[in-house]
């Protein structure tokens, strides 16, 4: 398999080679990523090689909003903290994920402008699938490109209905507050 250089906005991240080598420790938090709930063991491994795992320190910037994006995360160690800049422009907490989750799918499925920033917390260990080597998945194993596809799709499926919910939830409460 044909493995690209690494591009320069990984450039700030210790590259540790394809994610072959990280299986065992991404199978060790399978349970906790949810992507990859209907993976076999094998279809893992596969995957890892079209991945790139990096490491970086505490206080990096992995994702940056409004960035274009065509990557995707699974942190494999780590905390990451997730920013969003409200309408001042100022950063706002999202949320801190850890170890099995996955960051940055919507970008690497439309390529549009990161929505969020993405910060370690602390030294950070992560695997990165690019739309380059996503393509190369489809083209070349066409079953698991396709499984990897559905799961994406019913994963952020499954965060816009949850993010549904919760507008629904502060229109309700700002209704009852005019009243």
């Amino acid at each position: 398999m044909n493995q690209t250089s690494t591009p320069d906005k990984f450039a700030a991240f210790e590259p540790l080679g394809d994610a072959g080598a990280y299986v065992d420790r991404i199978h060790a938090i399978i349970e906790r990523i949810r992507l990859f709930e209907d993976f076999e063991r094998g279809e893992i491994e596969k995957l890892a090689r079209y991945m790139r795992c990096y490491r970086v320190a505490a206080g990096t910037e992995i994702i940056r909003e409004g960035d274009a994006g065509d990557f995707m995360v699974l942190l494999i160690e780590g905390e990451i903290e997730i920013v969003k800049r409200d309408a001042r422009g100022l950063p706002q907490r999202m949320g801190v994920d850890g170890p099995g989750k996955t960051l940055g799918e919507m970008s690497l499925i439309d390529g549009e402008p990161r929505f969020a920033s993405c910060v370690s917390l602390e030294p950070a260990l992560f695997a990165v699938l690019d739309r380059a080597a996503l393509t190369r998945l489809v083209a070349e194993d066409a079953k698991l490109g396709v499984k990897l596809l559905m799961e994406l799709l019913m994963l952020l499926n499954q965060r816009l209905r949850t993010l549904s919910g919760e507008l629904l939830k502060c229109l309700d409460n700002q209704k009852l507050r005019i009243r």
